[in-house]
């Protein structure tokens, strides 16, 4: 298990389904394969892999396709942030087991207004029953779908409480000075934002680099911009505008749009309820707007 600080360009990867909405496992290791080689490392099970729609069967055997397909340990996540602390336990054990650099975990999220206190006691639970030396979390905020917000004073005692556990922040806030503040008070920690804009303005600040949808169908430019300042420069512009045009849209149903137009392969454009597909008069539009994008390409 590498114990450096996670830095780079994660993506949280769309998981691709057949007609029937079962996992098409094929497709999904070589997305994973394409990410991997345009300098992108895979965040599996995320929100917008749909993995609060999987079962608990498919999110371990979507970690075993990837590690078993020689997808490098150190360059994936896994979200294993489940209501209850023992699938919780179990999905992050396992990724423990298979290699992963680190394990993205949310909050419990069905029951709102929890006290900090409360939200302490799951990841102190969490971090008691798995045990392992190896553990790295990666907290993940994001409060506009989980309800549960990972405070600052929050953040600062667990890291006080386990500081070779927690290393890492996902700040989905979208909040400018949330992220600034994460930056300025835990600097040993790897924050990452959620959007490749986000990051590209707060590397000077300390970013460790983004966890972001876009990455899915634009990885190669933003990892190039996160590792090149002069890259950065040039790419900024193309890589703003990906982001703006997909975001008009509903993300994940775009994202898989999108792949479908760059992969040929229609089946990406399936999502699982209560999601649905684009209409055809918005998917028109997706793609009519990224055809005039440099930042774009076909995807073989």
């Amino acid at each position: 298990m590498p114990t450096q600080q996670l830095r780079g360009v994660f993506t949280p990867v769309v998981t691709p389904f057949h007609e029937d909405l079962s996992i098409n496992l094929p497709a999904f290791v070589a997305h994973c394969k394409r990410l991997i080689a345009d300098g992108a490392g895979i965040a599996i099970s995320g929100t917008n892999s749909e993995a609060c729609s999987e079962t608990f069967e498919e999110r371990i055997a979507l970690v075993d396709a990837a590690i078993d397909a020689g997808i490098p340990g150190e360059r994936v996540l896994v979200g294993t942030g489940c209501c209850a602390i023992d699938d919780a336990v179990v999905l992050t054990r396992h990724a423990i087991e298979r290699g992963c650099a680190g394990v993205l975990v949310l909050p419990p999220f069905f029951f709102k207004n929890v006290s900090e206190d409360g939200v302490f006691a799951y990841y102190s639970e969490l971090i008691a029953r798995v045990n392992d030396p190896a553990l790295r979390i990666v907290l993940y905020h994001i409060p506009a779908m989980s309800g549960v917000p990972i405070s600052l004073s929050l953040i600062e005692r667990l890291v006080q409480a386990f500081p070779t556990h927690i290393v890492g922040i996902k700040d989905s806030s979208g909040n400018w000075d949330n992220l600034v503040a994460m930056l300025e008070r835990f600097p040993s920690l790897s924050i990452f934002p959620a959007s490749e804009l986000l990051m590209l303005r707060s590397l000077s600040l300390g970013a460790a680099g983004c966890i972001s949808a876009t990455n899915n169908i634009n990885a190669r430019a933003i990892a190039q911009a996160f590792a090149d300042a002069a890259d950065a420069a040039r790419l900024q512009p193309a890589i703003a505008a990906v982001r703006s045009t997909v975001e008009r849209f509903p993300m994940v149903a775009a994202v898989k749009h999108t792949l479908a137009q760059q992969t040929s392969d229609p089946s990406w454009r399936h999502v699982r309820p209560p999601l649905v597909p684009l209409a055809a008069d918005a998917s028109t539009e997706l793609l009519q707007a990224l055809a005039g994008i440099p930042a774009m390409e076909a995807r073989a």
